[in-house]
């Protein structure tokens, strides 16, 4: 390969040394639901249990929000959630990686700690709570856009595993989610502009997709036999739904590649592909414009 192909790759995945030191230097964390999650109020201020590259007992969602390098910012934003199989969050690999490859396109991230269906003792579901945190970030996002100096009609929702499941919920069978809050976040859209789903989980597949679902990056491994056929059905159900979708499927991987958690050099890359994808359809460019 010539050096400067090789340059060019090291540098959509490394990022030039100023911004990769930037990415992720500034988080700050936000309360979902200032007065409490509905049904949750009483174990709002239980600690959360956190070791090693894991998060759960997680009773009061919160955004942690990665801002991008100013000089390198472009308006689009992405809210990622962690897989971890609704009993735990994969936070570090499935989280702050995340925030940090998105970081230095040029995204603002924010990393979702929502409430899980699937940890012992949980009392709340996937459709309803979880479900529900995802949509109510989307919201929180869209409603302080100005803050974060980011464009409300380029928030896109990432999803790994469970948390692809329920991004493919959120972003293709929208719908109001149990338990929301009355407040000032109800009247604002909670449906992304665009998602991105990591072998995503087979809730996510539930059925046929309405017209007019956001564009979707779906990527998966080929040998991955709890999450690769519901990949390719969301894709194949998105097709017929008329939605711009890009799959990719890679030979010989099976699950939890995360964003670079691969001995092979082309899963080690697939940011890549998901950076010329919305660099493709424009959610990268700063003036708004995208391609039809």
């Amino acid at each position: 390969m010539p050096f400067r192909s090789i340059l060019l790759a090291l540098t959509l995945v490394c990022g030039s040394p100023a911004l990769a030191q930037f990415a992720g230097e500034h988080p700050t964390v936000v309360k979902l639901y200032p007065n409490g999650a509905p049904g949750s109020q009483a174990r709002r201020n239980e600690p959360e249990q956190a070791q090693d590259y894991w998060v759960k007992n997680v009773h009061d969602p919160s955004l942690t929000i990665y801002p991008a390098d100013p000089a390198h910012a472009n308006g689009a934003s992405v809210v990622v959630l962690p897989g971890g199989g609704h009993g735990l969050l994969v936070i570090e690999g499935e989280g702050v990686k995340a925030a940090q490859a998105l970081n230095r396109m040029g995204i603002t991230v924010a990393v979702l700690k929502y409430r899980l269906a699937r940890e012992p003792g949980s009392t709340y579901t996937i459709e309803g709570d979880a479900a529900g945190d995802t949509a109510r970030a989307i919201k929180w996002m869209r409603a302080h856009a100005s803050d974060y100096k980011i464009d409300p009609a380029r928030i896109g929702l990432m999803g790994f595993s469970a948390g692809g499941e329920l991004a493919s919920l959120v972003a293709n069978y929208p719908k109001e989610y149990a338990k929301a809050p009355r407040d000032a976040l109800s009247k604002v859209s909670g449906r992304p502009d665009f998602q991105v789903l990591v072998y995503p989980g087979p809730l996510g597949a539930k059925g046929p997709i309405a017209p007019g679902a956001p564009p979707a990056f779906l990527v998966a491994g080929s040998k991955d036999r709890c999450c690769g056929p519901p990949t390719v059905t969301i894709y194949q159900l998105l097709h017929k739904a008329g939605v711009s979708a890009e799959l990719h499927m890679y030979a010989g991987t099976d699950h939890g590649f995360n964003m670079d958690r691969s001995n092979l050099y082309s899963v080690a890359h697939w940011a890549d592909r998901l950076f010329e994808w919305l660099s493709d359809n424009g959610w990268l460019d700063r003036n708004g414009k995208r391609q039809n």
